[in-house]
């Protein structure tokens, strides 16, 4: 009798398993047909033509405030080419952070031909630079100005 219970516990286990691997099976088969009737279940949404904000071509180079909208450069004379030129590759943040003088710009502009692919500017490499150090020059750096005409004290003990 022992065994008999014993032989039924088993067969109630094995027909569970089988049961769950089953059901496992038929949820992968309808989620290989839903997969396949569907391809581009995983592809991102893509907007229609309708929906994408077209820029018009008179805001593409707008300026406001004296401000290139687009890149947030200064407008001034060069502006254009340093849009031409520069923003081609990277973001005109990239430009606006890097506050250099004139030797510095020419020797990054060396650097960027030598080992990023930076085509020859040929006539606008001095527009560029005049550009950008008269608008992005060099910053003063440190935290506070020299400390002038101090009190000094003695602590006490």
């Amino acid at each position: 009798m022992e065994d008999h219970k014993i032989f039924k516990q088993r067969v109630k286990a094995i027909y569970a398993m089988l049961l769950g691997v089953f059901a496992l099976f038929i949820v992968t088969a309808f989620t290989v047909i839903y997969l396949i009737s569907n391809p581009d279940v995983f592809e991102k949404s893509k907007p229609e033509a309708e929906d994408l904000e077209i820029i018009e071509e008179e805001d593409y180079d707008k300026i406001e405030n004296g401000i290139h909208v687009r890149t947030g450069l200064v407008e001034a004379e060069g502006l254009m080419a340093v849009v031409n030129n520069c923003t081609n590759c990277h973001s005109a943040k990239l430009v606006t952070q890097n506050r250099m003088n004139k030797e510095r710009w020419i020797s990054t502009i060396r650097w960027m031909q030598e080992t990023q692919n930076l085509w020859d500017l040929g006539t606008n490499e001095n527009i560029i630079v005049d550009y950008l150090v008269a608008n992005y020059p060099p910053a003063k750096k440190g935290r506070r100005e020299v400390l002038k005409d101090i009190g000094w004290y003695v602590l006490k003990e």
